[in-house]
């Protein structure tokens, strides 16, 4: 991905936009919405992982799973499964 409005990127053809709290701010550099490429919320987890180190311990326990105290929808659905698809274009809040 390159330079652009959300996060500082450019849409790759299958990215999502994930929108973080407030409180996670601090692990994205400040961003609120940043753009991550997968087909999965395990896999767009990894992405933004790759470049924002420490953040998806924030969501994800020892065990892989996500935190009792984060909540994560996925294209304005509850999801708790790491393995939950995503198409091009969801839009994953995780407060």
């Amino acid at each position: 991905m390159s330079a652009g409005p959300a996060g500082g990127q450019t849409p790759a053809p299958d990215a999502v936009r994930v929108r973080v709290a407030s409180i996670l701010h601090k692990y994205t550099g400040g961003a609120s919405e940043l753009l991550a490429a997968g087909r999965t919320l395990r896999a767009v987890l990894s992405d933004l992982e790759r470049r924002h180190r420490g953040f998806r311990f924030r969501i994800v326990d020892e065990q892989d799973r996500i935190r009792p105290h984060i909540k994560v929808y996925v294209a304005g659905r509850p999801a708790r499964d790491l393995g939950a698809p995503l198409a091009p274009g969801d839009e994953v809040h995780v407060l």
